[in-house]
């Protein structure tokens, strides 16, 4: 699949299939999120890859946002240091994770957004870590409607030069 057809397409999913991630699609997906680009190189992430059942019912538990994860085959637990720039790389590293996941077939959706402290005891994080974010993985449960996005028309969002010029 290609980039732009990645990003056209790619939708939030919660209901996984139970068919495991394939170990060689996982290896892509983790690569994908080393692979990002970050301020000055510093790299501010740490990927903690969770495929145990149990684990992943525990964290479907204490996310508030997304108890969806306890049904997934696989969840990425994002931690972060504590710099300037570190929520922003991080989040791109997310989004080019996401991404390779679409192009694999592989469904997904951001949950949380830091405030999941009582994570990081269950998979041993250290204190000085920030959680980010949980991301499960799974190949979507229903058929996920390619494209079918519901988004402000480009005339509202896209400027040319300056703000309130048409881009066209």
């Amino acid at each position: 699949m290609e980039v732009y057809e990645a990003v056209r397409t790619v939708l939030a999913v919660r209901k996984y299939q139970e068919k495991p991630v394939p170990p060689d699609v996982i290896r892509r997906i983790v690569e994908a999120g080393c692979l990002t680009g970050s301020a000055m190189n510093s790299q501010p992430w740490n990927f903690i890859v969770v495929e145990d059942r149990d684990t992943l019912r525990r964290l479907g538990a204490l996310a508030r946002t997304g108890p969806y994860v306890a049904q997934a085959p696989l969840a990425i637990v994002v931690a972060i240091e504590r710099t300037k720039f570190s929520v922003s790389d991080a989040s791109r590293a997310i989004q080019s994770m996401i991404l390779t996941a679409w192009s694999e077939g592989v469904g997904s959706n951001w949950v949380g957004f830091l405030n999941l402290d009582e994570v990081k005891p269950l998979l041993s994080i250290p204190a000085d870590l920030d959680l980010l974010a949980i991301v499960p993985f799974g190949y979507p449960a229903q058929a996920a409607g390619k494209g079918q996005k519901r988004r402000k028309p480009l005339s509202e969002m896209a400027h040319r030069g300056r703000f309130g010029q048409p881009f066209e």
